[in-house]
């Protein structure tokens, strides 16, 4: 098939793209001979190394059970009030006084430009400086607010560029009925860009997640990866299998986070096709009699 973006490829292109995939699939069995010949060599496909995982509750609930709650527990948080401060910010950019907008995208294009790891550091300084939490809870403090600072600026422009991405005509539509631009924006503009922004939004919140990391690695901050090198260090040096259990246990979070947001997503466009009137059965049927009586007059 041809169109006007894709040209459907001759016999010559498919044998030279058949030929490619074969080499393709044929250097990626090598690499994965390869690793797997190295695994067995350093024994690290032993079952040994792995049972643990599936026959022993120990290195779930010692270590692993308790380094996701903290990951979940900071994510969650970070979500909740990255959320809302990066909606405000993004629309904040929006505004047409200059006093809230060129602070607010200082904010913006400040928190941005600073990697999250040197806001979480910064964070853990400040609250061991100058408030008086807890040795134990400043690294998830720190964390958080080193995520929220950074997600925060990053979704603002999500939100403005998702709302920029609305047709003018949307904006001129609720200027002309009335409404002022406070009410133009939230009853007519964030409505109708929540779709757009949502793909970018969830990618960001699995941004979060995975950020929680970092925490464990410079503040000791006792996450899900964090928990490696214990239980390694318990289970006799099984690295290699600690850090599968814990990367399928990422993925596992992330693929419901993105199945969640797609399944979003799909309900929000599918309630907008819909007009929302609610046409009474007496109404459709009295239409039909209507219809079919008119024909038979003019048939006759």
């Amino acid at each position: 098939m041809t169109s006007v973006l894709y040209d459907a490829p001759g016999p010559r292109a498919k044998r030279r793209n058949f030929l490619y995939s074969i080499v393709f699939l044929a250097a990626l069995a090598a690499v994965a001979y390869w690793a797997y010949s190295k695994l067995d060599e350093k024994n690290q496909l032993e079952w040994a190394k792995w049972k643990p995982f599936f026959t022993d509750s120990r290195p779930w609930e010692t270590y692993i059970w308790p380094g996701l709650e903290n990951t979940l527990t900071a994510a969650a948080f970070a979500m909740l009030f990255a959320l809302p401060l990066g909606a405000l910010f993004g629309i904040s950019r929006l505004s047409d006084h200059a006093w809230v907008r060129w602070p607010s995208g200082a904010v913006v294009e400040f928190f941005r430009a600073i990697p999250v790891l040197i806001l979480m550091l910064f964070a853990d300084a400040a609250y061991s400086e100058f408030t008086d939490v807890s040795s134990e809870d400043r690294p998830l403090y720190a964390v958080i607010t080193g995520l929220v600072l950074y997600n925060a600026s990053v979704l603002a422009e999500i939100v403005r560029a998702g709302i920029l991405s609305l047709p003018k005509g949307q904006s001129e539509a609720a200027m002309a009925i009335g409404l002022r631009k406070g009410q133009t924006m939230r009853s007519v503009l964030l409505p109708q860009s929540v779709t757009a922004m949502l793909p970018a939004i969830v990618s960001q919140l699995v941004v979060i997640v995975k950020d929680t990391a970092l925490g464990g690695a410079m503040l000791t901050f006792s996450e899900l990866l964090a928990s490696v090198r214990p239980m390694s260090a318990a289970y006799g040096a099984n690295t290699i299998a600690c850090f599968t259990i814990v990367a399928v246990i990422f993925v596992v979070i992330n693929f419901i986070l993105t199945t969640f947001a797609s399944w979003l997503e799909g309900r929000l466009r599918r309630g907008k096709k819909s007009t929302g009137a609610v046409v009474p059965p007496a109404a459709v049927e009295g239409t039909a009699a209507t219809g079919a009586g008119g024909g038979i007059g003019g048939a006759v």
